[in-house]
């Protein structure tokens, strides 16, 4: 985080922005190969392919996409919602602006307002210390 803090703006946010888009995006897709790669039992593997499980991928799918970027905003529930994303099997069509735009709000604020937090904990860490 120092070596981050220490650049100028634009490359913290565009450094901060690769690193969570990548992160949202190995997320989405480790939810998506759950639903096939995982050693899921016969019942629970029945249940998710089932209809149930079909309508609301399909709901999640349309109407979800909100979800993905506000997710950025909080703490804590970013990869359970990239997650059920991919396992969900949100298209790619909306996901990826979704997130994209999530990653913008999320460098944002981490270049931002989380940069000067790093420095006060920092500075403080010091202080404390010497």
């Amino acid at each position: 985080m120092d070596r981050i803090a220490e650049q100028p703006f634009a490359i913290a946010f565009g450094t901060l922005f690769v690193i969570v888009m990548l992160r949202a995006n190995a997320t989405y897709w480790l939810g998506r190969g759950a639903l096939y790669g995982g050693t899921l039992s016969e019942k629970l593997a029945h249940r998710l392919e089932g209809p149930t499980m079909q309508r609301a991928q399909r709901f999640s799918a349309r109407f979800g996409v909100i979800a993905v970027p506000l997710s950025f905003l909080t703490i804590g529930i970013q990869t359970a919602i990239n997650f059920s994303a991919g396992f969900t099997r949100m298209p790619l069509r909306r996901y990826l602006p979704a997130v994209a735009v999530g990653c913008v709000l999320w460098a944002l604020l981490y270049s931002t307002v989380g940069m000067v937090g790093w420095g006060a904990i920092t500075t403080l860490w010091d202080r404390i210390t010497t």
